[in-house]
């Protein structure tokens, strides 16, 4: 898809305007959710004590609430991310994006990773789970094997990256993780995504989501490039 046939509307509800800084406050939020309103992205992306704030501010909009569990490392107990997932789910919380355990399966348990997944999939009482893959510190084998176990637990998406660590998504990890779930599973790309050029070019290597905090800058940026097309 490209800046000809794109439209703003669509490029917006491509979008999870997120806000994931420690210091965010009440005023943060309501501000990322009036701007979500005034552009209709897709959802908001919050850290979970702020579920419930922004699930207020959006009420009767339709734009949905994420929230990130095991953030930013993933490396917690696995009973840990299930109780933060139903915890978010009680509040409000419409979709979950949980960190993998990177050290898990860098070091070949499998099963162990496999099982947390499940495990959050099940606590999400079947709203949509992305799973965090952090795609700057696997090998392309450890990207496929982690894609692979995404889908067999039953999650719906697989995500790049949290944006709080070496790297961000990149066009490549994109086509590749699209080669691996295949043609319908969810993909986003998230981290380092600020301006209308990069957002196109994640959808089109195959992108099925952006989590960005430079959401309206982005749309704004396509309005301006079809504006000088003609």
């Amino acid at each position: 898809m490209d800046k000809q046939t794109l439209t703003t509307a669509q490029l917006a509800a491509y979008i999870d305007h997120t806000l994931l800084k420690a210091d965010a406050t009440t005023k943060d939020i309501g501000k990322l959710c009036a701007e979500a309103r005034e552009n209709h992205f897709y959802s908001v992306c919050v850290n979970g004590s702020w579920v419930g704030q922004a699930g207020h501010f959006l009420e009767g909009t339709g734009i949905k609430v994420a929230c990130v569990v095991g953030f930013p490392l993933g490396a917690m107990s696995g009973d840990v991310k299930r109780f933060e997932t139903e915890a978010a789910v009680d509040d409000g919380a419409h979709e979950i994006d949980v960190v993998l355990n990177l050290g898990r399966l860098k070091a070949g348990d499998d099963k162990c990773v496999f099982r947390e997944l499940c495990d959050v999939v099940e606590a999400a009482d079947e709203w949509p789970v992305k799973v965090i893959l952090e795609t700057c510190l696997l090998t392309r084998e450890e990207k496929i094997r982690a894609c692979q176990l995404v889908v067999e637990s039953g999650a719906r998406f697989v995500k790049t990256s949290t944006g709080f660590s070496t790297g961000g998504a990149t066009v490549e990890d994109v086509k590749l993780m699209r080669e691996t779930v295949g043609p319908k599973f969810g993909v986003k790309a998230s981290g380092g995504i600020r301006d209308t050029k990069t957002a196109l070019a994640m959808i089109a290597a195959g992108a099925t989501r952006l989590g960005t905090s430079a959401s309206v800058a982005i749309v704004k940026g396509l309005a301006e490039i079809k504006a000088g097309s003609y």
